[in-house]
């Protein structure tokens, strides 16, 4: 691939959580602003490549173990057996030759993307990813967190010895099924910047351990990023959509910064949702310098500012398309 792909994903959370910290709560930084990892959105799209039957590398998968003492667990499968798995390999320990192992690691579709950290068994290998995600920060300011409690079908096993107590509201509690809480945002919108740079495979490429990054991997990414979060319907996540994207293909030599900067969200009065996007007069700057410019949005409910004709009237090399549909606005 002969370009740089430059970009912002747009994810929609309503009455869900789509990316917790280790208190339940949606994630935030220190002035309080919601965020979400770029973990959070690589996630639903390794799940949709595995689905599809792609190598995925870096994705839980679990296994049963018996111990000498006849036990049966069922735990996480370490890298090493990860890889062995997915790639058939007995044992990752006699591997000598790493140049098989770097060829191995270019077939995880996972990796191709976003890179790998591979330190297993005589193997330290870092791969930078052709494909940045950045950050994903709420850019809507009235968002709120929702506690909502759950009751549980079951009483709590730990409380039998509560059932000896001389205290009543003990007893009662020992006999009854116990509460928990699910927490939520009642609306979020996530937005991440990411970046692609074929070039970052070049030393990989004259090693000869792949062809480096291609169009089909560009496709691939792209039809993950515009679908998966939709698709993952998770307890959690079942209020997560993609909502936004685009795409700014550039001539190999443009550096563009992060796009998110220059992209504001609110709501209407009629409860639409605006996004303003900003960095209109870069791209009417750099316009010799891109190739196109791919605009997905949810047509139903969203709107774009400046309109899209007003867009399009000094921009020639835009698409409008509806991101359900992919059929152009």
């Amino acid at each position: 691939m002969n370009k740089r792909v430059y970009g912002v994903l747009g994810i929609k959370s309503v009455m869900s959580n789509w990316n917790a910290d280790f208190s339940g709560y949606p994630k935030t930084i220190s002035t309080g602003e919601i965020f979400g990892s770029d973990k959070a959105l690589k996630f639903p799209m390794k799940k949709m490549w595995e689905n599809e039957g792609e190598k995925v590398l870096y994705i839980k998968s679990l296994k049963i173990d018996e111990s000498k003492k006849g036990e049966i667990k069922v735990r996480p499968k370490s890298l090493k057996e990860r890889y062995e798995e997915l790639f058939d390999i007995e044992d990752l320990k006699v591997e000598k030759n790493q140049q098989n192992v770097l060829e191995n690691l270019f077939k995880a579709i996972d990796v191709k993307n976003f890179g790998a950290t591979f330190a297993e068994v005589g193997n330290n290998i870092g791969i930078t990813g052709a494909v940045q995600i950045g950050q994903g920060f709420n850019k809507y300011e009235d968002s709120n967190v929702e506690e909502q409690q759950i009751l549980s079908p079951f009483r709590d096993s730990k409380a039998k010895d509560k059932k000896k107590s001389t205290n009543e509201e003990e007893k009662e509690d020992a006999n009854s099924t116990t509460l928990g809480k699910k927490i939520v945002s009642d609306e979020a919108h996530y937005f991440y910047p990411f970046s692609i740079n074929p070039k970052a495979y070049e030393a990989f490429v004259s090693m000869g351990v792949t062809e480096g990054y291609t169009e089909n991997d560009y496709k691939k990414f792209k039809e993950v990023a515009l679908v998966s979060a939709t698709a993952f319907n998770t307890n959690s996540k079942i209020g997560c959509e993609n909502e936004f994207a685009i795409f700014i293909e550039t001539n190999e030599e443009v550096y563009l910064p992060d796009l998110t900067q220059y992209i504001a969200f609110k709501k209407k009065e009629n409860e639409n949702d605006l996004i303003s996007l900003n960095m209109i007069d870069l791209m009417i700057d750099l316009a010799e310098e891109i190739n196109s410019i791919e605009i997905y949005y949810n047509p139903y409910k969203t709107e774009i500012k400046p309109s899209k004709e007003k867009i399009a009237s000094k921009l020639d090399k835009v698409k409008f398309i509806n991101i359900f549909t992919r059929k152009e606005v």
